[in-house]
């Protein structure tokens, strides 16, 4: 009988990183590991918003060699290691108990099913779609190919992750012509003598790669080609993509009132208050969510027809811009808009796990409360 696979912290990473790219963050974020060994064996791993004392001391009560976190412990260089403020006791602690910490931030925040989606899917949204959609993220690939193995090559690219748009998979354009060449001294021409120019019939094959795969994209496709040397363009993009990006926006099933969707906000999120901007009886059928501290958006939500933005920290001037635009505002605070990555987050690495055959016990830490109490 087969022994069961050790998992590692950096198969764990892999899971995370598979379901929120890295490439996804902001450029100031910190995601990834943050403390601990990647080849460290994990068992068991506890999902929390935040890595705190009490969150690393959970998670070692548990059992716990890792704790997943949506808040980055580490956000800047560290001068020192000091048991004397917090972070260097959170750290310090969770080297001693053998506790490796990760973060998905920003990148979670972009992840097609991740937080925003998590969010909009609990306000009952239909039809969503990124509400500020980053540039940057798509590129063109364009490979040269024999005729003869047209087919084998595309269909490497398309099982590595090239070729999706939208609703569409296996998209790709092809024109036929002739390439030359003339091999070296020292080469292993798959086709033609060295030293003699030959001409032979060859595809061009164009098709669209995000930019998160695009290091597994061009390996599979260089193992698949049949040149010794491979003629290919990697070509950047403006285009912005429908998958992925910050904050979402969609519509309710029916139209209702400010007051009464402001009610309904609270029940789903679990939060016994939430400040308002924007009158009780107003019309409310498409809105506009940002996890955590979304104002920044309220430009990008008015543009789309939003009738209101449901996020968190809104500061007096983001109220009055928002006034301005005429967009109603719900700032039902940072902790209720993320605190559903927890249950989230746990449940795709648990079934990511299952799907590669990984024993992992992940559980969501269900003993955070929001720092912020009205009083």
């Amino acid at each position: 009988m087969a022994k069961p696979k050790i998992v590692r912290i950096q198969d764990l990473l892999g899971l995370l990183n598979a379901h929120a790219p890295p490439v996804l963050a902001e450029e100031w974020d910190n995601v990834g590991l943050q403390v601990g060994d990647p080849a460290a064996e994990v068992r068991r791993v506890l999902v929390a918003l935040d890595a705190t004392e009490a969150t690393v001391a959970a998670a070692l009560a548990a059992g716990a060699e890792a704790l997943v976190c949506h808040h980055p412990l580490l956000f800047r260089p560290l001068r020192q290691v000091s048991v004397a403020d917090e972070t260097g006791r959170i750290v310090t602690t969770a080297l001693r108990g053998g506790l490796s910490i990760l973060a998905a931030h920003t990148n979670l925040d972009r992840a097609a099913d991740g937080l925003n989606d998590w969010l909009a899917a609990r306000l009952g949204l239909q039809a969503t779609t990124p509400l500020e959609a980053p540039e940057g993220l798509l590129f063109k690939l364009v490979v040269f190919v024999p005729a003869s193995h047209e087919k084998v090559v595309t269909e490497a690219l398309f099982a590595a992750g090239a070729g999706d748009v939208g609703g569409y998979d296996h998209c790709a354009f092809r024109s036929h012509g002739s390439g030359s060449f003339r091999p070296g001294a020292g080469t292993q021409p798959f086709v033609g003598q060295i030293g003699e120019t030959t001409t032979v019939d060859e595809v061009r094959i164009e098709t669209l790669v995000p930019k998160e795969a695009l290091s597994r994209v061009v390996n599979r496709m260089l193992k698949a080609h049949p040149y010794e040397e491979v003629a290919y363009d990697l070509l950047p993009l403006a285009n912005s993509r429908s998958d992925v990006g910050l904050g979402r926006i969609g519509c309710l099933p029916g139209a209702t009132s400010l007051g009464e969707f402001s009610a309904m906000v609270k029940r789903a999120l679990g939060t016994p208050y939430l400040r308002q901007v924007g009158d009780v009886g107003r019309h409310v059928e498409k809105v506009a969510v940002c996890g955590g501290s979304g104002a920044s958006l309220l430009a990008a939500a008015a543009r789309q027809g939003a009738d209101v933005l449901v996020t968190g920290d809104v500061g007096y001037h983001d109220a009055r811009r928002a006034e301005s635009l005429g967009v109603a505002l719900l700032d039902a605070g940072h902790f209720a808009t993320e605190q559903i990555m927890i249950e989230g987050l746990a449940q795709r690495l648990a079934q990511q796990a299952a799907q590669r055959g990984l024993s992992l016990d992940i559980h969501p830490f269900v003993g955070e409360t929001d720092p912020l109490q009205t009083v």
